[in-house]
């Protein structure tokens, strides 16, 4: 008998910072702005989700992340979400690896254009794959117009560099965090991911 595949999703926070990863005051970062919420409503439509905590993550180092991300069976039915960091994650992974995984949404997708201090010098250095999405079925790429600037450089760099990408442009919803949306839905998301 033929075993069928089922949906999942990985979700992959952003980096963070130092001062909020070590304060009991905030969430773990896998808990954070629409990470939850989304986990649930996938959860819903029986998608089983899992929302990666990676250790350290305010100091990006890709052996690291690479690590916890392949804890988990990446196959054609799996589902990829990455926030900032995350998502310039995704973007080298898939670019390295030979393997074809569902959908991907790239949320303002972040590839340290400034050479941030703390970060792993090697985690951004790679060459993107120019039909990546002939990995995928679909990859779409948010950013809002009133994000930072290297988010904006990072996001014209994918999409300079990757054909095909789908771009959704927000206005006023800056890095997609709790404080920038006013809110831990994310509609827009979970609608894209559905169709």
């Amino acid at each position: 008998m033929k075993e069928t595949k089922q949906k999942n999703a990985i979700l992959i926070h952003g980096a963070g910072s130092e001062d909020e990863y070590y304060s009991d005051q905030y969430p773990t970062l896998s808990n954070s702005h629409w990470l939850p919420w989304l986990s649930k409503q996938l959860m819903i439509l029986n998608i089983p989700t899992v929302s990666l905590e990676i250790p350290n993550a305010y100091m990006p180092d890709y052996v690291v992340w690479k690590k916890e991300f392949e804890r988990f069976d990446i196959d054609s039915e799996t589902i990829l979400v990455g926030h900032s960091c995350g998502g310039g994650f995704l973007v080298r992974w898939l670019s390295e690896n030979d393997v074809k995984v569902e959908k991907v949404v790239l949320v303002a997708p972040w590839l340290d254009p400034e050479k941030r201090k703390g970060v792993d010098n090697d985690f951004f250095d790679f060459e993107m794959q120019k039909d990546l999405v002939s990995k995928t079925k679909g990859i779409t790429l948010f950013v809002s117009k009133d994000d930072d600037n290297d988010i904006q450089i990072s996001v014209n760099r994918i999409l300079n560099n990757i054909d095909d990408i789908e771009k959704v442009e927000f206005k006023k919803h800056g890095h997609f965090t709790l404080n920038d949306m006013g809110t831990e839905e994310f509609p827009e998301l979970l609608n894209k991911i559905k169709k």
